[in-house]
């Protein structure tokens, strides 16, 4: 996606701001948690809703962390939600969204759909087949799903998106630095039975 320069406004910096600050006085107590260009960010999804892309305005984080994009989603009138693997990080981002007063729900569980035939490497543990948690939707429901992966996790995440959202969605993939990709989903992919 080409860079979108928006003007952040200020209740957004400030929400930032304070995200950022909770967020560096968590670090380091759950391996593997890296957060992302959060403005970078919120530029992609301004842009997303200018557009008219996505066929709705129905978005999931997978694997949401603190649930800062879901949170920005959210201010950007994204009806947002986000699930997570780490209970105590499903734990921290309600309480980041109920300070700003978002209206952001948060699942303690794995966005993998049960019986989804590739299972993800054991070295990712946000990528657990565990399905502890009750989401509401199911990932055909979704308009736009947003993730960061790691270099490894890229072609899973992208092999659930294709055989599990529905045709017209979009995954945005975050990747470091300022890169963000977009992906639409244009037609349907036989699931495997299994």
């Amino acid at each position: 996606m080409p860079a979108y320069d928006a003007v952040v406004p200020r209740e957004v910096r400030a929400f930032l701001h304070e995200a950022n600050r909770r967020i560096e006085r968590f670090h380091g107590r759950i391996p593997g948690f890296v957060p992302c260009d959060f403005e970078g960010a919120y530029n992609v999804l301004k842009a997303l809703a200018e557009s008219g892309v996505a066929p709705g305005n129905l978005l999931c984080e997978w694997g949401s962390g603190f649930g800062v994009v879901a949170c920005l989603a959210a201010m950007l009138e994204f009806d947002a939600s986000g699930i997570e693997i780490e209970r105590e990080l499903v734990g921290a981002a309600y309480k980041l969204a109920a300070a700003f007063e978002l209206p952001v729900e948060y699942i303690c569980g794995s966005f993998i759909p049960p019986g989804h035939a590739a299972e993800p490497s054991d070295e990712f543990a946000w990528l657990s087949m565990d399905t502890s948690g009750d989401m509401d939707l199911a990932p055909d429901d979704l308009d736009i799903v947003f993730a960061y992966p790691w270099p490894d996790e890229e072609r899973f995440i992208c092999d659930l998106f294709e055989r599990h959202c529905a045709v017209g969605a979009v995954l945005v993939t975050y990747h470091g630095g300022e890169v963000f990709r977009l992906r639409r989903k244009m037609a349907s992919r036989a699931v495997p039975r299994a």
